[in-house]
């Protein structure tokens, strides 16, 4: 089969067109014919080496990718699904693993990182929610706002930033979120009730809006130190990328781990839900053929997307 991967660390030149064996299906897993698997942040960070020392284990090559959409294609022994092989589906993939991520034809993941693609939407549109939807979804969790509180969000024009928008919107939250000039129209349009300019003075604006603080914040923007202010005393942040550190006035860290939603298969499931209802608008930017997989990450890593790229297989 078609694969993108790495054999030595470095830039989106590093990626490579593989020919790989098909990978076999092993006891409670599922195999997917893969049609899209998105760019992410993640990915182009094991490209260069941020996951070397997860890896190292296993020999190379590393193929990077953590959302994908596609067919059924074999159901193994023992896997808990209602899924039959032939439908379409979307599943969460963890590239830290000798299997390796999504950047593949075909893939292999436990039978509770599946569930079916929305109704009416492509591979493409349907490979954008699998990951970045779950991020968000733990992101709340990890807040534990109630209706009526007010969230702020980070990074909201983003993927991640975008999800957790429209999440925290369809739970009865104020949100509060950053957007640059020409972002504004897309991050009201995803439901902000308030919105500030982004930067490293978001704190400031966001207590101009609101004196108090928000109640909790999730930074999708990777403020990390400098989006303290913003938070009422007592108040919650979850961070990406693994950040914590030493609060004040009380507020507290949480990093977002996705890893540990990998097999919510409900929580999955209700994401699709979601957007089959509208709740959630899923965002292509646009769609590529997997052997300019390279083109896709200096793009990526070039700034200014909105939505996700997709390698199509």
């Amino acid at each position: 089969m078609k694969a993108i991967g790495v054999t030595e660390w470095g830039g989106p030149e590093a990626l490579q067109v593989l020919d790989l064996p098909d990978p076999v299906t092993g006891p409670g897993e599922v195999r997917i014919r893969v049609h899209a698997a998105t760019v992410n942040p993640t990915d182009t960070g094991l490209r260069a080496g941020a996951r070397a020392d997860q890896l190292k284990e296993w020999p190379p090559p590393y193929i990077p990718g953590m959302e994908v959409a596609g067919v059924l294609e074999e159901i193994g022994e023992g896997a808990a699904t209602d899924l039959a092989v032939g439908d379409r589906v979307m599943a969460i993939v963890l590239p830290v693993r000798p299997k390796g991520g999504g950047y593949a034809e075909r893939v292999v993941v436990p039978a509770e990182s599946v569930v079916a693609v929305p109704a009416g939407a492509s591979d493409a549109e349907a490979a954008t929610l699998p990951m970045n939807g779950l991020t968000a979804r733990m992101a709340l969790d990890l807040l534990e706002l109630a209706p009526g509180q007010v969230l702020g969000v980070t990074g909201a024009a983003g993927a991640l930033g975008g999800y957790v928008v429209q999440l925290g919107k369809a739970e009865g939250l104020r949100v509060v979120a950053d957007a640059s000039a020409a972002d504004e129209a897309l991050v009201r349009d995803l439901g902000a009730d308030v919105v500030v300019r982004r930067g490293d003075d978001f704190a400031d604006r966001v207590r101009a809006e609101v004196p108090e603080g928000v109640d909790g914040l999730v930074d999708a923007a990777l403020l990390n130190q400098l989006a303290v202010g913003a938070v009422r005393d007592g108040g919650r942040i979850v961070t990406a990328r693994g950040y914590t550190a030493a609060g004040e006035r009380g507020v507290t860290f949480h990093p977002v781990l996705v890893a540990g939603y990998a097999k919510e298969t409900g929580k999955l499931d209700r994401l699709r839900q979601q957007a089959e209802d509208g709740v959630l608008t899923l965002r292509v930017a646009a769609t590529m053929p997997a052997e300019t997989a390279v083109a896709a990450h200096r793009q990526l890593e070039a700034g200014g997307v909105r939505g996700r790229l997709v390698l199509e297989f």
